[in-house]
């Protein structure tokens, strides 16, 4: 993307007290070349606000249209990209924000389009950026407040609702960097060595520990998070298996073959002449 990210400290409380959503970042982008458009994740809620151009959003299990006046609500942790054309590339304003969680459904998204209200939160956005921009002091709290405003508005929505309380279980930090961490890193040589390094754990105890708070273990996270991946590539390119094996950090074409069947029921190959005859 090419674009400007803006944080804000943590030393200023949010306007409504101890708890309530906090604004980490603001950034304004347009998609590139240069963007990856791989599946990632984020430690707190985005919020995408269309500006401009025409695209796709995609999630774990699917992919839709996007354009000028949409708004995506992703949660923490939600797996997720964006793709575009060059000759209409997205342009967006994204917030980050801690403590907020949409009431979505099990995919842990919310999409909807702003018919009307668009004038007044864009209004909003502006001003956000015109402030951490100058960064005078104060800047900080008038971001905060101008969240409570947007959210406020947003939630007089009928199809739109936000949780007090963050669903499901509470993970260990450590798992919850670590799967961060594979989320964003899949396609990398990653071992269980690295994974407990990185958190600063014993290996045994970190896979013990992550498969209590996860259902699986880290390396079979990992293996799940690249097949995935590799549904899309074997759907939408004409890439060879060989070259998606090693796009996604497989050891060989047979390992990924192997671990394909183990969680899919059937080949790559068979994969990709099901749903190319789909299509």
């Amino acid at each position: 993307m090419n674009g400007h990210q803006y944080s804000l400290t943590r030393t200023e409380q949010a306007p409504s007290g101890r708890g309530a959503p906090r604004l980490l970042y603001i950034s304004q982008d347009q998609y590139s070349s240069a963007w990856s458009s791989s599946l990632h994740t984020h430690g707190c809620a985005e919020l995408f606000f269309i500006l401009d151009g025409h695209g796709q959003f995609r999630t774990q299990n699917e992919q839709f249209p996007i354009s000028v006046q949409d708004l995506l609500i992703v949660n923490t942790n939600v797996p997720h990209t964006e793709l575009s054309q060059m000759k209409t590339p997205l342009k967006y304003i994204v917030l980050g924000v801690d403590g907020l969680e949409a009431m979505t459904s099990a995919d842990g998204y919310a999409m909807l389009h702003l018919h009307t209200g668009w004038k007044e939160i864009l209004n909003c956005l502006n001003l956000m950026l015109l402030e951490v921009q100058e960064g005078e002091p104060g800047h900080e709290m008038v971001c905060h407040h101008l969240l409570e405003v947007i959210l406020l508005r947003l939630s007089r929505r009928r199809d739109l609702s936000f949780s007090d309380e963050s669903a499901g279980p509470r993970s260990s930090r450590e798992c919850d960097l670590v799967r961060r961490y594979i989320d964003n890193h899949f396609k990398e040589n990653l071992t269980l060595d690295q994974l407990a390094q990185l958190a600063h754990l014993n290996k045994y105890y970190l896979a013990h520990t992550f498969r209590r708070e996860f259902g699986t273990s880290p390396i079979n996270y990992l293996i799940s998070r690249r097949i995935e991946e590799s549904r899309f590539l074997l759907r939408e390119t004409d890439h060879t298996l060989s070259l998606i094996a090693q796009i996604l950090g497989f050891s060989s074409l047979s390992y990924f073959s192997q671990c394909f069947r183990r969680v899919e029921g059937l080949s790559p190959l068979e994969y990709r002449k099901q749903n190319r005859k789909k299509a």
